[in-house]
């Protein structure tokens, strides 16, 4: 509905609320109470919001913006673990554990964040079950995906990962898909567990094979999806030299920063 001035009427705290899947489907009551214990915050770009280790000590929600999650090495090499967007929660574990935050969070860009103190969400959790069992469904669903990556990480070449990746992306859009990238060649090569080199070296040669349209710096079309469902699979190899062997350390360090994830029963 409009204003008079013709703007859109801004969303209630509550009609937000409702909008996150981690919540849809509760009763009326129930966003007013969250309303009441939730801390609405911006955090500029660069901010790091939680650092590995920190105490955990609440849930945090995407409302706008994009939020990176990553593990430093001892020697302070980055490896990036996931990019969470609007509507999604990270942090959730520590709601249920209680622990320190096993990796650390970084804002990408300004970004609009919800945060729910563990107390006062927990005590919630206690009075209201339902809210727990849409946090059990998000959960499962994540942990599926990340299972995914680990066996993508373990079991194929870059090529693959990529074209995985660029699969999902593009999953949902008819016709020719395009791909904006929010996040840089460095960040998406490190979460693909390889070097921003050898990414630029696969993506000319998908394009160069017509697999793919390289539009700009960050903008991809897809042309040929079967292809790179093959390539996905394994059931095609990428023409070209093998992209793998100076990103083999690499894999390893990022399959160990997801065990390591999984290990302590925390996805962030």
């Amino acid at each position: 509905m409009l204003s008079p001035l013709g703007m859109k009427k801004p969303l209630k705290l509550t009609e937000h609320i409702a909008g996150i899947p981690l919540f849809q489907g509760l009763a009326a009551g129930l966003y007013d109470e969250l309303a009441m214990i939730v801390v609405d915050q911006v955090v500029p770009r660069g901010r790091v919001i939680f650092y590995q280790g920190d105490e955990a000590s609440g849930l945090y929600i995407v409302v706008s913006g994009r939020v990176k999650i990553f593990k430093l090495s001892p020697e302070g090499k980055e490896q990036i673990l996931h990019f969470f967007g609007a509507g999604e929660p990270f942090g959730e574990v520590a709601v249920f554990a209680g622990e320190c935050f096993p990796a650390c969070a970084e804002a990408l860009q300004e970004s609009r964040l919800f945060f729910f103190p563990r107390p006062a969400f927990v005590a919630m959790i206690q009075k209201h079950p339902s809210v727990a069992l849409n946090m059990m469904a998000v959960l499962s669903l994540r942990l599926r995906k990340f299972s995914t990556l680990i066996e993508d990480l373990s079991l194929k070449e870059v090529p693959g990962r990529l074209a995985a990746h660029l699969v999902y992306l593009g999953k949902g859009q008819k016709g020719i898909p395009r791909i904006d990238l929010d996040v840089s060649k460095n960040q998406l090569a490190s979460l693909l567990g390889t070097i921003p080199e050898t990414l630029s070296r696969i993506l000319a040669r998908m394009s160069k094979d017509g697999y793919i349209e390289l539009i700009g710096q960050r903008g991809i079309r897809i042309l040929n999806r079967r292809v790179l469902e093959e390539l996905a699979a394994g059931e095609r190899r990428l023409s070209g030299s093998d992209h793998d062997k100076s990103n083999i350390s690499l894999v390893k360090t990022k399959f160990s920063a997801l065990k390591s994830g999984l290990g302590h029963n925390n996805n962030v």
